[in-house]
């Protein structure tokens, strides 16, 4: 090629249009790795796969943060919850429950150490064999265990309040088994030192630790102290973790009780009782008291059944209730001193006033009569009313020289109708009608003891309000508690000197010379009332004319300045009370005066 063609070439190529856009897209490259490829292409698809990454790492992120924000926000009351339930146990510390002890100082309930035994089912390998050594240091069969030791859960009793002795035998007899999962704490569990005498009134303490009746139950909150708590530490299976760290609040023991009981007069009342039941036949038991009329202290109190907590036998729940304090019968005659002593104290008559009394009385359409083989009406004065224990001489004077409305109010003044406040569960008021519901009858029924059903209790406080001068004071088991004297309330005055002595030396006479002369006791000078009280049937709700009476006698010792009040009921018998409640009365008040070292009465 000529010179001048060549030069002709490199003109037109540099006078040739520079190349398009779209021309240079495909223009072909070689890597730097000596790959060939569409330059622009390349790029397009690395932003895409870009844009891909970021939104599955978004989304990642977002879900991570909405964990974190439920676990750490929305539920973090229930995971601390959990981790705390996971990481301890919770085991209480049982208050030492106070000592009950006599006027005299004997033990009658107290709180010996023992221990309850626990396991973490989950650390229990072999439940037979656990199950096994249980049986045979704290007796049953190994089936009573299984159940507690397969529990889904890290803690379950095995057995409360077992003999530290037993309790220890079981510890070694596992250890040289190498069982694990069973644990041992303090705790504390009832006795009664005098076995079941007097646990009608003490009661008896549950597998809690709490009071289930009498003395026990009524005061509970002040014996039972305040438990404490032990929060220790456990692994996550929740097994304690030993010398782990562990919260310990101590436990407030309870209160140590005074009663007024004297438990040898006890003993021979529950025995005395229980005979008097068997030989009169009283179907529905009995009750017998001993208290001090002056400050309302009981003595000796019980009523029948008894009950037995040995075990042996099937308790009868009626075993624990005390019949004259909780049941509610018609009084019978012995109510004759609430009659007599309301006239006496508005000055309506007095121990010698004389009235003539008939054969029969009407009263609201009901015909009273009485069982002293009198063959026509006679003159008598109070007194031989009293003696004679005279149904129609007690109407009379209720219905024509009381009245309803002074007889009413005499009946609240004397607290008939209302709780006495004795430191007993289960106290009843009792069924008495008001003034504003009387009705023809009524004054004159209740003036004899009928048409009225009340806790005998009442009209035991209505005779130690006679023999004391005039006060109604409450009776009452405890005297001090926690080392401190307990203030009884008295409501003083209800009946004045003159009442009171008019009304013992009409006492005197009936056990002197009256329906009460079985009564008496050689060397003192005891006054009383006798009552048979016919009861109400109730299917029929009409008087039982076929021989069921609660029979009775209350009465005390020595008249003049009495320092002992009897009462004795056998309810549900045929025997009238001067053939059974008064013998048993003049056995259990010489046994009651030899007790308490009351000497005779001077002459």
């Amino acid at each position: 090629m000529s010179t001048t063609t060549r030069n002709n070439n490199r003109r037109r190529r540099r006078n040739a249009p520079e190349a398009s856009y779209d021309e240079a897209s495909r223009v072909r490259y070689r890597t730097r790795a000596g790959v060939v490829g569409n330059a622009a292409s390349d790029d397009t698809l690395f932003g895409r796969r870009f844009t891909v990454l970021f939104a599955i790492m978004g989304f990642i992120a977002v879900v991570i943060l909405g964990f974190l924000f439920f676990y750490q926000v929305i539920n973090q009351k229930s995971l601390a919850k959990g981790a705390e339930e996971n990481r301890t146990n919770v085991i209480t510390l049982h208050a030492k429950r106070g000592t009950i002890y006599d006027r005299n100082g004997n033990v009658l309930a107290m709180s010996v150490d023992c221990k309850d035994i626990y396991c973490n089912p989950k650390e229990i390998k072999d439940p037979s064999g656990v199950a096994q050594v249980l049986a045979d240091n704290l007796g049953g069969k190994p089936g009573d265990y299984l159940d507690a030791l397969k529990q889904d859960t890290t803690f379950a009793y095995v057995k409360r309040q077992a003999d530290k002795d037993a309790a220890a035998k079981v510890k070694a007899a596992l250890e040289e088994k190498k069982l694990a999962g069973v644990y041992y704490v303090d705790n504390t569990k009832r006795v009664y030192p005098y076995g079941n005498v007097g646990v009608q009134i003490l009661g008896y303490v549950g597998s809690e630790g709490k009071g289930i009746s009498g003395l026990e139950y009524y005061y509970d909150k002040e014996l039972s102290g305040k438990d404490g708590e032990m929060i220790m530490e456990a692994g996550l299976g929740g097994t304690p973790i030993a010398g782990g760290s562990s919260q310990v609040t101590e436990a407030q023991n309870g209160k140590d009780i005074v009663l007024s009981l004297d438990i040898a007069l006890q003993q021979e009342a529950e025995k005395q009782l229980t005979q008097a039941v068997k030989d009169n036949e009283a179907k529905d038991g009995g009750s017998l008291l001993a208290m001090n009329p002056k400050n309302g202290e009981i003595y000796a109190a019980c009523s029948y059944p008894l009950p037995d907590f040995s075990g042996k036998t099937e308790l009868d729940p009626d075993s624990l209730t005390f019949k004259l304090v909780s049941n509610s019968y018609e009084p019978g005659s012995v109510f004759k001193v609430v009659t007599t002593a309301i006239g006496m104290q508005n000055n309506l008559f007095g121990p010698n006033s004389t009235f003539t009394v008939p054969l029969t009385i009407d009263v609201g359409g009901h015909t009273v009569e009485d069982d002293d083989w009198r063959g026509s009406a006679m003159d008598m004065t109070v007194t031989e009313m009293m003696r004679r224990s005279s149904n129609v001489g007690m109407a009379t004077l209720e219905t024509q020289i009381i009245g309803d409305e002074r007889f009413a109010q005499g009946v609240e003044n004397l607290g008939i109708g209302h709780a006495t406040g004795i430191d007993f569960p289960g106290e009843a008021d009792g069924i008495v009608k008001p003034i504003d519901k009387y009705e023809s009858y009524t004054g004159g029924n209740m003036s004899f003891g009928q048409g009225l059903a009340i806790p005998l209790i009442q009209v035991t406080r209505v005779y130690a309000a006679v023999a004391n001068g005039g006060n109604l004071v409450t009776p009452h088991f405890a005297t001090s508690m926690g080392g401190k004297d307990i203030d009884w309330p008295v409501k003083e005055g209800v009946l004045s000197e003159a009442t009171c002595d008019g009304e013992k030396d009409m006492l005197r006479t009936v056990i002197r010379e009256g329906t009460g002369v079985r009564a008496q006791v050689q060397g003192y000078d005891v006054a009383g009332k006798t009552g048979t009280g016919q009861q109400v049937d109730k299917k029929t709700s009409a008087y039982d004319n076929s021989g069921h009476y609660v029979s009775s006698l209350c009465g005390f010792a020595n008249a003049q300045d009495p320092d002992v009040l009897v009462y004795v009921g056998l309810n549900d018998t045929s025997q009238l009370a001067s053939q059974s409640a008064a013998v048993t009365f003049s056995t259990f008040m010489k046994a009651t005066v030899t007790q308490l070292g009351i000497p005779p009465a001077t002459q």
